[in-house]
This record gives C-alpha cells, sequence and structure tokens, in this order.
C-alpha cells in the first residue's frame, strides 16, 4: 500500500490554516475530525483490497482502512501502484486544462514547478503544436521538466506574450509574473489555494488595458464545460489512465515508511521543501 502527500493543500492543514468559511468544502472525502485539529486528513491512496486488486481512493493515510466499493477505482493493469498516488494531482490538472480551454498550437506558460504546475505543463504539451514553457524559481525544476520534454525558464527569461498562462506556484510573485506573461486578452488559470493568506494581486497596470481574463480552476466541481457528461468518477478513472507514461515517476522524489511519517513531517511540509512528491510506504 502506498500514499501521497499532497504538498501544498496538506501543509495549509497540517499549519492550521484552513480558513472556517470554506472548511466544509475542504474536507476530505473519507476525513476523521474537523479542521484546524484534531483531523486525520489526506487522498492519495492505493491499497489492494482483501480479494487482491489493486485501488486508488480519496482517504487518509492510515495502514488499513474499510471504504465502500463505490469510493475504490481500479488501477490499469499496466500502472505501477506507486505511481498511481498521483491520480488527485492530475485528476486537478485534468480539471484545469478543461477550465482553460487551450487548444492545438497556443503558446502557454505554466508558472510554478510543483506537482500539480508539471502535470499541467504534461497534458498541455499533448496538443498538437502547443508551445509549453514551466516556469519557477528553483533552477532543481529543470531537470524534472527535462525528464517530461517540457522546456523550462527561470522567472527573468521567461518569454512574455502567451495565449494561455496557469498560474501554480501559490506566491503573491508567482501571480503578478503570471499576469505579466498573459497576452492581449490572455486568460489567466488560478490554480493556487492560499488558505487564510491574503493575497495581493496587481489588477493595475495593463490588467484591464489589456482585457485579462482570472480563471478559477478547483477538483471539487468538474469543469462546467464537462459537467453534463462527466461524473468524478469517470475523471478520476481518466486521470488513471493518464498517469500510464513512465516519465512520470520523476515526480515521485523522496519515499518515507509510514511510521517515520510523524516524525518527517514538519520537514516535509516546510516551507521551500526540496523535492516534489512524497510517496508514504506501508
Amino acid at each position: 500500500m502506498w500514499t501521497a502527500l499532497s504538498r501544498g493543500t496538506e501543509r495549509l492543514v497540517f499549519e492550521g490554516r484552513v480558513p472556517p468559511a470554506v472548511a466544509e468544502r475542504m474536507r476530505a472525502p473519507a476525513q476523521g475530525g474537523a479542521f484546524p485539529f484534531p483531523v486525520k486528513y489526506g487522498y492519495c491512496a492505493v491499497a489492494e483490497t482483501e480479494d487482491g486488486k489493486r485501488v486508488f481512493a480519496l482517504h487518509p493515510h492510515q495502514e488499513a482502512f474499510v471504504a465502500p466499493v463505490a469510493a475504490l477505482c481500479p488501477l490499469p493493469p499496466d500502472l505501477p501502484p506507486r505511481r498511481a498516488v498521483l491520480a488527485a494531482n492530475m485528476e486537478t490538472a485534468l480539471n484545469a486544462l478543461w477550465d482553460s480551454g487551450a487548444g492545438p498550437g497556443d503558446r502557454i506558460a505554466v508558472v510554478g514547478g510543483g506537482v500539480v504546475g508539471l502535470l499541467v505543463a504534461h497534458l498541455c504539451a499533448g496538443l498538437p503544436g502547443a508551445e509549453v514553457s514551466l516556469i519557477d524559481r528553483d533552477p532543481a525544476r529543470e531537470a524534472v521538466a527535462r525528464a517530461l520534454g517540457l522546456a523550462f525558464a527561470l522567472p527573468e527569461a521567461a518569454a512574455p506574450e502567451a495565449d494561455l498562462v496557469f498560474h501554480a506556484s501559490a506566491s503573491e510573485a508567482g501571480l503578478a509574473l503570471a499576469l505579466s506573461l498573459a497576452g492581449e486578452e490572455a486568460a489567466l488559470v488560478e490554480l493556487s489555494w492560499y488558505g487564510a493568506g491574503a493575497v495581493a494581486a496587481p489588477l493595475g497596470l495593463a490588467f484591464h488595458a489589456r482585457r485579462l481574463r482570472l480563471v478559477a480552476s478547483q477538483v471539487g466541481a468538474v469543469a462546467a464545460s464537462r459537467r453534463p457528461r462527466w461524473s468524478h468518477r469517470r475523471r478520476l478513472l481518466k486521470a488513471l489512465d493518464l498517469l500510464r507514461d513512465a516519465r512520470l515517476d520523476a515526480l515521485l522524489t523522496e519515499e518515507v515508511a509510514f511510521a517515520n511519517l510523524p516524525a518527517a513531517l514538519p520537514r516535509l511540509l516546510a516551507p521551500g521543501a526540496p523535492g516534489l512528491c512524497t510517496v508514504i510506504r506501508y
């Protein structure tokens, strides 16, 4: 069995920064307790059922659990269970792509090279003729971007005039950069969640003159463009299918035994912690 830390959201939970106004919306499907504490959180679990089937479930970190059959999604036969922990993040990335309206040939900038940003860029790169660039202030992210076949740039070298920008850095500086990269009448899809924090968005300057659009994307609801036909389950099954690319193993940068997780959490969830997705081994 494996689970994974969804670093951005779980850091806010760990720090007790889930705003009361959205506490119910931010509940994980099998969450125990209530925000801020005590709470049992997590939603990236891969397990084996008693009859030997490998499944993904939106379930907190624990050694064993009982879940309704409807809450279990079977893994594709050729998807390694360890990589399958990325399913929730891939679902978020897929929903963002739907929310964005991205199309073939678009010049696309993704600001923020965390797990979600990398998965968004990876999906965008599959659009015919799309020109996709991942932008991050950490030079170490370049190696992962290259492993996925993505162009990489530091903020000062990022190309402007993008047809579409995704922001996933969860920082004011990243948001300002993302807005500056958007071309005339382009859209910026905001994927970062700031919890209880206030964020200054530079909506002066050329924001109105260039008629930019700021689009919120969040995984809790299926994107409006797909909602009449896609259920949450169908979307999650597709996310698992999209993880069959072996290059995505590059996003799994650390492995921790479950017994060692309590002691490791402060380090793993510290702001600026190195690495990407931490996999928890059972």
